[in-house]
């Protein structure tokens, strides 16, 4: 890259932290790197957005709401909690559903109860659904019909408010239009410091079971301000990427793929836009020719998605046509892009403000990022490291590598989650001195660009979604033909990965049988697209750790 374009953006980004800039560093009392001007807490990052009032905020189906309209609905809902269902701060509440307006009106219904939301992975069964429902303790869970039926006699004593359909009451279910329609009290936002707990996210890792990551309402605070930082800087070094969707005249607007319970689409997309005054389209379920409908019909000026939703929209015969005459902006994330997936996209647009980042659940999303002008120059990259984040390449967080040098992967941040929902010794491991171990492999270059060249952590990332090798497996030999089981992670040109799976079995089983029986007890993108079958043991090292590439190269598995 040429040096005086590294410099410019070097002089870009003090420029943009400048003690007189309005997002000034500073240090906290453990040393670390804080945006002066960032709210003290969630909810006072949410109410940010009540100033854009009457501007259009949401599209989905036939419902759609402006700022002041969605604000209404979760003021009355917060009192609803406060009120009807006795949610005292500190009480977690689930939210389970698909993407729509009623998903993020609770949410900040929830926060500004001081409640403690929990969004769950929709696409999740009655058994994963459930685990994170009594792991966190919640008080009450908001959902739609379709998770409450797979949640059906499970409850017990914990409230639910049903987003659609008819509730029932004997059952401690409120109806969603009935409780905002009661005539309440106002209100009353809930009063926290910045050190309280603010969301409970689950993520999948190498356990079996979902993990509950806490983030402090510094953390989710300073991370919303951190992404505010990254479109500054992207619009200073990358102007003649700013000038058509200034000329445009057009409201910013999004259309959303991401679950909101991923910090992809929570923080990179909600809860940022909530605060930028732009609109979001959302999508209940991704489908690419109904994409590029309500790209052309809304005039979507920005899309976001995984690769797997990249690749189907570029190469899907509409794209490089009208229907996407206003999209601008293009980002990335949730796995790695190829290089001709990239190269495509910068060829139909070559003027997009296409961008990519790296982070995880623990850290909030935050790590690195770089889009416009950084993007095109260095897109085998992740970007530089945020100026909230210290990024450190070794096999210990004190002795850093040199340049150019692989190694694991370390990041230190007011973003880093409080640790993991009432597992200790996790969190220990997790975290070492306030660095956490990332679970993956890269480099720093001259430039100070961090690369992601392989993982530590045994997950497979199939089209933007993280599966648990662990879980896949132990699902697998619950099977009563099944003696032990081997998950890994096998390339696909569409998905980036899918899952591959090695089955020991006592009796004849069928590729069919098997995905059908681990059906019943997975979501279906957790279930295995290959399988082999072996009747011999399969390969452990010393500790009875399973060899996955000795178990692959001896089956002959690419």
């Amino acid at each position: 890259m040429d040096t005086e374009m590294i410099a410019q953006w070097q002089t870009a980004a003090a420029q943009l932290t400048h003690t007189q800039s309005p997002f000034a560093l500073g240090k906290d009392e453990q040393g670390l790197s804080v945006f002066l001007n960032a709210p003290h807490n969630l909810i006072e990052a949410i109410q940010a957005g009540r100033r854009h009032a009457d501007l259009p905020f949401l599209v989905w189906l036939g419902q759609r709401y402006s700022f002041a309209e969605f604000y209404a609905a979760a003021d009355k809902l917060t009192a609803a909690l406060q009120q009807v269902l006795d949610i005292k701060p500190g009480e977690r509440v689930a939210i389970a559903m698909r993407n729509r307006p009623e998903w993020m009106i609770s949410f900040v219904a929830c926060v500004q109860a001081g409640a403690i939301p929990v969004p769950l992975n929709s696409w999740g069964l009655q058994d994963e659904l459930l685990y994170a429902i009594k792991d966190a303790g919640a008080s009450a869970v908001i959902c739609d019909q379709e998770r409450l039926k797979q949640l059906n006699g499970t409850l017990g004593h914990t409230q639910v408010i049903l987003v659609d359909g008819e509730p029932n009451p004997d059952e401690g279910e409120h109806g969603w239009s009935d409780l905002l329609a009661k005539d309440l009290a106002p209100m009353q936002l809930a009063s926290v410091t910045p050190d309280q707990p603010a969301l409970l996210l689950y993520t999948s890792g190498t356990t079996s079971r979902a993990k509950g990551v806490v983030s402090s309402h510094r953390a989710v605070a300073q991370t919303l301000f951190a992404l505010d930082y990254q479109g500054a800087f992207a619009g200073m070094t990358s102007p003649e990427r700013i000038k058509p969707i200034m000329e445009s005249g057009l409201q910013p607007t999004a259309l959303l793929c991401f679950p909101l319970f991923h910090v992809s689409g929570l923080h990179a997309q909600f809860l940022s836009m909530l605060r930028g005054g732009r609109r979001m389209v959302i999508m209940y379920k991704w489908d690419v020719d109904e994409a590029l409908r309500l790209i052309e019909s809304e005039k979507c000026t920005q899309f976001s998605g995984a690769p797997v939703m990249m690749q189907q929209l570029l190469n899907h015969p509409r794209f490089d046509s009208e229907a996407t005459a206003t999209l601008f902006s293009l980002g990335l994330g949730g796995g790695a892009s190829s290089r001709a997936m990239l190269d495509r996209l910068l060829s139909i647009k070559p003027m997009a403000m296409a961008g990519t980042g790296y982070g995880m659940t623990e850290s909030n999303g935050i790590g690195a990022a770089h889009s416009g002008e950084q993007f095109v120059h260095a897109s085998d990259s992740a970007g530089w490291p945020l100026p909230l984040v210290e990024m450190v390449i070794g096999d210990e967080p004190h002795k850093p590598l040199p340049t150019g040098e692989q190694g694991p992967i370390w990041l230190r941040s007011v973003t880093l989650m409080q640790g993991y929902w009432n597992r200790p010794e996790e969190t220990n491991q997790a975290l070492k001195d306030g660095w956490l171990f990332s679970g993956d492999v890269g480099y720093l270059d001259e430039h100070g660009m961090v690369h992601i060249t392989d993982r530590i952590k045994d997950i497979i990332i199939r089209g933007g979604e993280n599966i648990s090798a662990l879980e896949v497996e132990q699902c697998a030999s619950e099977h009563p033909d099944v003696i032990e089981a081997a998950a890994f992670a096998l390339p696909d040109q569409e998905l980036g990965e899918i899952v591959g799976l090695v089955a020991r079995t006592s009796a004849e089983v069928s590729t069919a049988d098997l995905q059908a029986f681990m059906a019943k007890h997975l979501a279906g993108y957790k279930v295995p697209s290959k399988v082999w079958f072996t009747e011999q043991a399969l390969q452990r090292n010393a500790t009875g750790k399973l060899q996955k590439p000795l178990i692959k190269q001896t089956l002959g598995i690419a």
